[in-house]
């Protein structure tokens, strides 16, 4: 039996870059996964693995996904929050509200909403698990990424503070902060840089599957680079 082995782990932004390898992180710790993404195809599900279809831009598609879930196996134990995008090339001065927006909507936004929704069902059951995918830049602020920078230090302090007020009901939540993440779609449009100093995928889901299991019950409230 894996280090998660009977647990129920939600993951959203599955299908992206970073998604499969996080997912088959999970899997291999033999936890239940519930992979989210706004379209699956012809993907085929099994005993541990289901596939759900939500976009989490509607303000309702998060307690959805929660509604399934809990109606399937009646708990969530782990919330992996992968859904992220990215912005820049522009001065804070030529930065449009519009701009500004869409970056909140990606990174914070449907955060919040998933969070909010999985909380009541953790406190419930006195046991849970939050994890999202931060940014260095969040913390860095490098130069011309100032939407992508804000949305970030925005999702990086609202991990901290559910981290503050879900401790007492055993609930903990953690974000990691890579830079680069060697995805397909990095390497296409950067084609010359050199990906071998990118953080690779499968290292980001180890972390992720260590800071779900047991072990890692006394972080609470990290931002941990990668």
């Amino acid at each position: 039996m894996g280090e998660l082995s009977g647990r129920s782990v939600l993951i959203t932004g599955a299908s992206g870059g970073l998604g499969k390898d996080v997912t088959g992180a999970f899997l291999a710790a033999d936890a239940r996964v519930f992979a989210v993404a706004r379209s699956w195809g012809a993907a085929s599900a099994d005993d541990r693995l289901h596939y759900l279809e939500a976009d989490l831009s509607e303000p309702d598609a998060a307690a959805r996904v929660v509604a399934r879930v809990i109606e399937t196996t009646s708990r969530i134990d782990v919330l992996a929050h992968l859904v992220g995008g990215y912005a820049g090339g522009t001065p804070v001065q030529e930065i449009t509200v519009d701009d500004l927006d869409r970056m909140l909507d990606i990174n914070l936004r449907a955060a919040f909403r998933m969070i909010r929704a999985v909380l009541p069902p953790m406190i419930a059951a006195q046991r849970g698990r939050i994890l999202a995918i931060g940014a260095r830049a969040g913390q860095d602020a490098p130069a011309n990424l100032s939407a992508y920078n804000i949305s970030k230090a925005a999702l990086h302090a609202l991990i901290r503070t559910v981290a503050a007020e879900a401790r007492a009901h055993g609930v903990t939540a953690n974000a990691v902060l890579p830079g680069t993440i060697d995805t397909a779609a990095n390497r296409k449009a950067m084609p010359k840089a050199d990906p071998s100093r990118w953080v690779k995928p499968a290292d980001i889901g180890a972390l992720l599957v260590w800071l779900a299991g047991d072990a890692s019950s006394a972080v609470n409230g990290a931002l941990i680079p990668m």
